[in-house]
């Protein structure tokens, strides 16, 4: 097979999107509108006059030199059980050497392992267990595992071990699969206090509802509230204002806000993203008043049962850390994600290709320091 790599329209990526069972909504050409700062491509894949892969590249030019850093979220869509990945990703580099980028960093959507709830829950408790990597999966994907050991042998340099979040997007992630499963048995497969919270909200009269673009600065009022109590930087109001424009401009149900009220005040709120099969949990936040009434619950059990109703095959809770050390300060997030019934899945993560190694290890040192 001869592949070759070049610049496709945003109606030729969102063709070929829709194609698919299902792609990263960072994948979808919609995202390069979200993330304006960077430039942005779609290429494609062929295989002669036939389009087989696409990807969304953002560059992140370096300031007076015009070098990048070449990064495909979560992506490209391509063949990853191939025995071949050269073949791949070879054109791809060789497309962006042109563009002038100094190094390539991809996001391989292949799962390598899962963990059930059970054994998740079962790594938290053994105090001699500190990663949920260190845990037997109870299940081995080896074709992540064919594409892991075909990117070592072609140069591409590995995640590091122990960044969490830093690492731009997470490599565990939790999901709950929706297939063949009622709204009984998804409940049924949570633990108990996912399931007296989802009736204390309900006994109490949360009312979970959609809301709009005109909700956002509500939404974005606990969002800061939530970032203050958990110690992190909130992204602007501007920020979501973009995504929701850019997302509903490619897909009027690709992103929805939730939001759950009692007795008028609004305690709880949510994003959440669909692209096919996949639905995302994407932002969330409560209000510290009234967390008794459980919307967090609420607003997670609404979204679930919509995901399902659209057609997802699978409900993800996005990004978790694998420590399960009881001092960890993301363990909470854990227990409060595995309270579902679902899955801890490991991807692939993000890997990098260096083209220019002064450039990029001056780079690399950079995003480490800050």
């Amino acid at each position: 097979m001869s592949l070759q790599v070049r610049p496709i329209s945003t109606d030729q990526h969102r063709a070929f999107n829709d194609s698919r069972p299902s792609v990263s909504f960072l994948q979808t050409p919609a995202w390069a509108q979200v993330k304006s700062e960077w430039g942005h491509e779609s290429i494609g894949w062929y295989d002669g006059s036939e389009l087989v892969g696409a990807g969304l590249v953002l560059h992140r030019r370096l300031p007076r030199i015009g070098r990048s850093l070449a990064y495909l979220p979560e992506g490209p869509v391509i063949d990853w059980e191939s025995d071949d990945l050269d073949a791949w990703l070879a054109p791809m580099v060789a497309h962006l050497k042109r563009r002038r980028a100094f190094a390539v960093r991809l996001g391989g959507p292949v799962v390598l392992r899962r963990w059930n709830a059970d054994t998740t829950k079962a790594a938290i408790a053994d105090p001699t267990m500190t990663r949920i990597g260190d845990a037997p999966p109870d299940h081995l994907n080896t074709a992540g595992v064919r594409a892991r050991n075909q990117l070592r042998h072609l140069g591409w340099r590995p995640p590091r071990d122990g960044e969490g979040f830093a690492a731009g997007q997470p490599k565990f992630v939790f999901q709950l699969p929706l297939a063949d499963r009622t709204e009984d048995e998804l409940l049924a497969g949570m633990n108990q206090l996912w399931r007296r919270n989802i009736k204390k909200a309900a006994k109490a009269g949360v009312t979970v509802t959609r809301g709009s673009v005109d909700d956002l600065a509500a939404f974005h009022a606990i969002y800061t509230e939530t970032a203050a109590r958990d110690h992190f930087t909130p992204r602007p109001l501007s920020y979501f204002r973009t995504m929701v424009e850019a997302l509903t401009a490619e897909d009027p149900d690709r992103i929805r806000l939730y939001l759950a009220h009692h007795e008028g005040d609004l305690i709880a709120a949510t994003t959440w993203v669909r692209v096919g099969e996949h639905a995302w949990y994407s932002y969330g936040a409560s209000t510290t008043a009234k967390r008794e009434f459980r919307g967090s619950n609420a607003v997670q059990w609404q979204m679930i049962r919509d995901a399902r109703e659209a057609g997802a095959t699978v409900y993800d809770l996005r990004g978790i850390t694998d420590s399960v050390d009881p001092d960890d300060p993301h363990i909470g997030l854990i227990q409060f994600k595995v309270g579902t019934g679902g899955q801890t899945v490991e991807y692939l993560g993000e890997w990098d290709l260096p083209l220019n190694r002064p450039l990029y290890a001056a780079f690399d040192l950079y995003l480490r320091r800050r």
